[in-house]
């Protein structure tokens, strides 16, 4: 089963979480735009949350339910 992908960037003087491309939700603070992403992200399981630094660089990635990574065998 593919797993949803949600992504915190940056965003102007905010941030934002999006999914393929197309905006979640816009947040003034990185900490808002996670928190915000962690829930729709545990709303739509299996999914995962990739967090990134301003410069746009993966910080840290959350994944939920199970993980098809690696693959079994």
């Amino acid at each position: 089963m593919k797993r949803n992908e949600y992504h915190v960037v940056p965003d102007g003087q905010g941030w934002k979480v999006e999914q393929g491309g197309k905006q979640v939700g816009r947040y003034d603070t990185k900490q808002v735009a996670v928190e915000a992403g962690r829930r729709v992200a545990h709303d739509n399981e299996p999914s995962q949350l990739v967090v990134h630094t301003a410069d746009g660089r993966i910080e840290t990635e959350y994944t939920y339910r199970d993980d098809p990574y690696p693959p079994a065998g």
